[in-house]
C-alpha cells in the first residue's frame, strides 16, 4: 500500500500574495477510517517563513498494522519562493532523507536517487499557500523530484469541517502522481484534501 503521493495551501478565491501564519492539523482517513494526522505550522522569523509539517499514518487489519508511515519536512521560504527544504520519510521501513537548499539562483540537493535540482522560483507541495493555484512545477519533499503539475478548478462542494459540512471551493492538483483534490473555506482557509490511492482506496483529510 503507498500513501505517500501526498509527500507529501490559501484559496484560489483569494489574490495570490504572502501567505498568512497558521497551523493545521488534520486527521487523515482511510474509506473514512482514522488512521492517523498530518500537522503543518506556518510561522515568519526574521524575515523568513518557517514550516514544518509531521505526517503520522497506521494502516491496520485485525490488530495487526499493515502499513506505517512517517514524514518530517522543514522548510524556509523568502519573498514567495522555497530557499531551503529538508525532510525524512519512513515508507512502511522504506527511509529517504532529502536535503535541498536554492541559494540565490543556485540550486543544491542531496537526496534520494533522481533528486534534482530546479531553477528559479521554487514551491513545494504547499497547499497553503496562495501561489499554489499558478504553479506547473513542484518540489516533491519525500523525493526531491520537481513535478510538473497542472492546476485546476473545481466544482463547489460541500466538506465536513470539525464535524459540520461547509461549502468549500477546490482545485486539483494533478501530475505525476494520483490528483490530489484541495478544498478551502470561501474565506480561503485550507480545510481538507482528498485523493485515490493504491487499490481505489480513498485518502482524505478532514479537521477534527
Amino acid at each position: 500500500m503507498a500513501l505517500a503521493m501526498l509527500a507529501i495551501a490559501p484559496a484560489p478565491a483569494a489574490a495570490a500574495g504572502a501567505p498568512e501564519e497558521g497551523e493545521w492539523t488534520f486527521r487523515v482517513l482511510l474509506d473514512g477510517k482514522p488512521i492517523g494526522e498530518h500537522r503543518f505550522e506556518v510561522r515568519t522569523l526574521a524575515g523568513e517563513m518557517r514550516v514544518s509539517s509531521e505526517a503520522r499514518f497506521d494502516v491496520t487489519f485485525f490488530g495487526i498494522n499493515a502499513y506505517r508511515y512517517r514524514h518530517r519536512a522543514n522548510e524556509s521560504w523568502r519573498g514567495g519562493c522555497l530557499v531551503s527544504l529538508t525532510a525524512l520519510t519512513d515508507d512502511d521501513g522504506k527511509t529517504s532523507k532529502v536535503r535541498w537548499q536554492s541559494p540565490g539562483d543556485r540550486d543544491a540537493v542531496d537526496g534520494t536517487p533522481g533528486a534534482q535540482a530546479a531553477e528559479g522560483c521554487m514551491m513545494s507541495f504547499a497547499y497553503w499557500h496562495p501561489a499554489l493555484r499558478t504553479q506547473t512545477r513542484l518540489l516533491n519533499a519525500q523525493t526531491g523530484k520537481v513535478e510538473p503539475v497542472q492546476v485546476g478548478r473545481l466544482p463547489e462542494a460541500r466538506v465536513e469541517v470539525r464535524g459540520r459540512p461547509m461549502a468549500a471551493v477546490g482545485l486539483r492538483v494533478s501530475g505525476a502522481a494520483r490528483p490530489v483534490d484541495v478544498w478551502y473555506s470561501a474565506d480561503g482557509d485550507w480545510i481538507g484534501l482528498d485523493a485515490v490511492v493504491d487499490g481505489g482506496r480513498r485518502l482524505s483529510y478532514r479537521l477534527p
